[in-house]
């Protein structure tokens, strides 16, 4: 293979461009995509007909008066994931997803992650506001104890067999996920398993009448494809995550699979009754974005990347860029039993048009409802901000195409942002292409797209921002409480891979 024929537009006229902002020019794959299909091998099975999986709930080993602590080991396992076929992930537990952390706010959780697989891994918890020594810095890493290939990692700390990451879980509550994090392997390693819900609780949203219990159910929605044996089909270049990093020239743009999986399972269906349900929904896909509906059905969003809402919206459909979670209530009452609602995908065609559906089984009662107000969301003001910075998203085409970050790829030991604890700061988003993008330590609000108001799923506090082909976005983020170095780059993990990330230090 010749790693240096890389194809992002099809187009070799373009090539002569270089590092250019491309604008609105479409790639060649699907349309609201800036990603390429990876077409299953295996024979895929007939959508819901496997039951939603729902990820169990982590026990502590053991909790103090301020703290509770749990292990997690990292190893290789063989699920089903498509009927009949075994598929080799890499799981935490071995299961995929990951079991589901619960947190309440103000209380620490200590996680010990062991590392059984053949490859170094790094745990980000996104969405946590978390100190530098726990975010799962790219270059932290956990090797297994065999690890024969110790060099520098661009000074980042090396830990054998395990670490542990406190989180001090002060914040509010909010849907959260935890991933691999490893430096231009994140792809490979998330695409193979390595996730999992971390779900904070707190006092305020337990005293609103939200659906509880089995009604408050976590989504994790990806994409993958299946060779005829039922394993992964991803395109690295390094199948096993060693030595080299990237993807074959033709998904250099981000890698689609045409199977949609929830909680793991293809296509799943979940019965419910006939009530409110609480869906936290989260895209952990690798580069596909979703436009999600329920026809009949509209969505009462209620939360965000980080956190309620000050009071809910009603919305009929809901795009979705990788990273983002949105919480929202679906309204069953008026539905009999027996029938059926499909959760559509307006971004899809094909299999990736339809990506689960509910069936309800019998009338039930609910004492839950949607209340006027929800939380109290102080609004950032952008006069108060101390400085306005631009970072540019754009690629470079050439011999060796590359992300860019303001011109430059992710280098792990140069700071490209100093910011100040306790100051306000508006960052400037400038996209060629899709580029969901994703801050670290604080959430932000978003200010505005293009200059105008910004959409109905940009509200609240927001972690990662879908930022549009030609498009700009300006979120306020204001830095506190901890010190030291911190990332910001694309989510879509392709791009991150590719070095698309850049790095601010606070302090």
């Amino acid at each position: 293979m010749n790693v240096s024929r890389r194809r992002f537009l099809g187009a070799a006229g373009l090539v002569a461009l270089g590092a250019a902002s491309f604008g609105s020019l479409a790639l060649s794959g699907a349309a609201g995509q800036t990603a390429e299909l990876m077409r299953s091998r295996a024979r895929l099975p007939e959508p819901f007909r496997v039951p939603l999986p729902i990820p169990p709930v982590a026990r502590p080993v053991r909790s103090d008066a301020s703290a509770d602590y749990y292990e997690i080991t990292q190893r290789e396992a063989s699920v089903e994931l498509l009927p009949g076929l075994r598929t080799k992930i890499l799981g935490y537990e071995g299961m995929f997803p990951g079991p589901t952390l619960v947190s309440h706010s103000g209380r620490r959780t200590v996680v010990t992650h062991r590392n059984e697989l053949a490859v170094p891994t790094a745990v980000h918890l996104h969405g946590g506001h978390t100190p530098a020594d726990s975010d799962g810095y790219p270059t932290d890493l956990v090797v297994p104890p065999d690890w024969d290939m110790m060099h520098d990692m661009g000074g980042g700390t090396v830990a054998v067999g395990h670490r542990d990451y406190t989180y001090p879980c002060d914040q509010r509550a909010a849907t959260l996920w935890y991933h691999d994090h490893r430096m231009d392997f994140t792809g490979p390693s998330v695409y193979r398993g390595l996730s999992g819900f971390h779900l904070v609780r707190d006092d305020e949203e337990a005293a609103l009448p939200l659906p509880q219990g089995d009604r408050d159910i976590p989504l994790m929605i990806v994409d993958r494809s299946f060779d005829a044996d039922g394993s992964f089909l991803y395109p690295a270049v390094d199948p096993t995550m060693r030595v080299l990093h990237g993807v074959e020239d033709d998904y250099m743009e981000g890698v689609l699979g045409d199977v949609l999986l929830v909680n793991g399972a293809p296509w799943p269906e979940l019965e419910v009754e006939a009530a409110r349900y609480r869906l936290r929904i989260l895209n952990a896909s690798n580069a596909r974005r979703y436009q999600l509906s329920v026809p009949g059905v509209p969505f009462a969003h209620i939360g965000s990347d980080g956190g309620l809402l000050a009071r809910p919206a009603t919305l009929s459909a809901l795009t979705v860029a990788p990273g983002e979670r949105f919480d929202v209530i679906l309204d069953f009452t008026a539905h009999r039993p027996g029938s059926t609602l499909t959760v559509r995908n307006g971004l899809g065609t094909g299999g990736t048009a339809s990506v689960m559906r509910f069936r309800v089984t019998r009338r039930a009662t609910d004492d839950s409802r949607v209340p006027a107000r929800l939380s109290s969301v102080p609004r950032l003001d952008p006069a108060r901000a101390v400085r306005t910075r631009e970072w540019h998203f754009t690629r470079e085409i050439g011999d060796e195409p590359r992300w860019l970050i303001n011109g430059a790829t992710f280098d792990p030991r140069r700071i490209d942002a100093d910011v100040s604890l306790g100051d306000v700061e508006v960052w400037r988003f400038v996209s060629d292409l899709h580029h969901p993008v994703h801050v670290h330590l604080d959430p932000f609000q978003v200010l505005s797209r293009q200059g105008a108001a910004p959409a109905p799923e940009d509200a609240g506090w927001k972690d990662t921002v879908d930022v549009k082909p030609s498009e700009y976005v300006d979120v306020a983020v204001r830095f506190g409480d901890y010190a030291g170095k911190y990332l910001m780059h694309c989510h879509n993990l392709e791009h991150e891979d590719m070095a698309m990330m850049a790095v601010f230090r606070a302090g």
